[in-house]
């Protein structure tokens, strides 16, 4: 399946890489990423001679019917794992205990820092609770990954995305071996989040906005409902 997706991939969108040479032939290692878009998690395993597995929501893989089935197979055979998002602590302790296993089993383990896509395209402040910890656990080396202009080919809510080139950008592993043991301290695993984002800056060129995405998102959002409200308002005097 990588080979029937990342092929075609490949040849429509011909994407440039840079840095490919750090990521390594065997052994464990973590790719963080910024997240631009939807197809973040297909073109960089499709760009890569080993398979990498990235988290998904657990209802891409459930949904009944024909099309339900299609789409698990679909994610599946680009290696994304489905996760559990019910329970006390949800979807960061599952994406936690997935991350592990794979790099346990000696695989690539890809993850997106800001938790979730950026809303206009800038690089949002990363959480600290699934790539510091996974990292710390296992000891596997952070690899930081940029994205380039995939948002431009699908934006959020497009569902036909645009033929141009997308980049990545692949810098040199970080090794945190001298935090080991240290995942349950809040202070370390702040600082390891922001040495990984202050690479992918270095690598994307994006604009860092020191506040999480989420939050942004609800700012956004909230933006918009007011905007609209007032235009509203504004229709009923006239």
């Amino acid at each position: 399946m990588k080979v029937a997706i990342g092929g075609p991939l490949k040849v429509a969108f011909r994407p440039w890489v840079e840095g490919l040479e750090n990521i390594p032939d065997e052994g464990a290692a973590i790719l963080a990423s910024n997240h631009l878009s939807f197809s973040d998690s297909f073109f960089l395993p499709a760009i890569l001679d080993r398979k990498v597995t990235f988290i998904a929501k657990a209802e891409y893989f459930t949904t009944p019917g024909v099309k339900g089935r299609l789409t698990a197979a679909f994610f599946k055979g680009v290696g994304q794992l489905p996760v559990d998002r019910s329970g006390a602590r949800g979807a960061g302790e599952a994406a936690i205990k997935s991350g592990i296993e794979v790099l346990e089993r000696g695989e690539l383990f890809g993850i997106y820092p800001e938790g979730t896509r950026s809303p206009d395209g800038r690089l949002y402040r990363g959480k600290p609770g699934g790539l510091a910890r996974v990292a710390l656990a296992t000891g596997a080396p952070v690899i930081p990954v940029a994205m380039i202009d995939t948002e431009k080919i699908q934006p959020p809510g497009k569902v036909m995305p645009k033929l141009m080139r997308p980049g990545i950008r692949i810098g040199k592993p970080l090794d945190f071996s001298r935090y080991q043991g240290m995942e349950h301290d809040r202070f370390v695993l702040r600082a390891v989040t922001d040495e990984v984002m202050y690479e992918i800056m270095k690598l994307s060129g994006q604009e860092y906005v020191d506040m999480y995405a989420t939050a942004a998102k609800r700012q956004i959002a909230d933006a918009a409902k007011a905007a609209k409200d007032a235009e509203k308002a504004e229709k009923k005097q006239v």
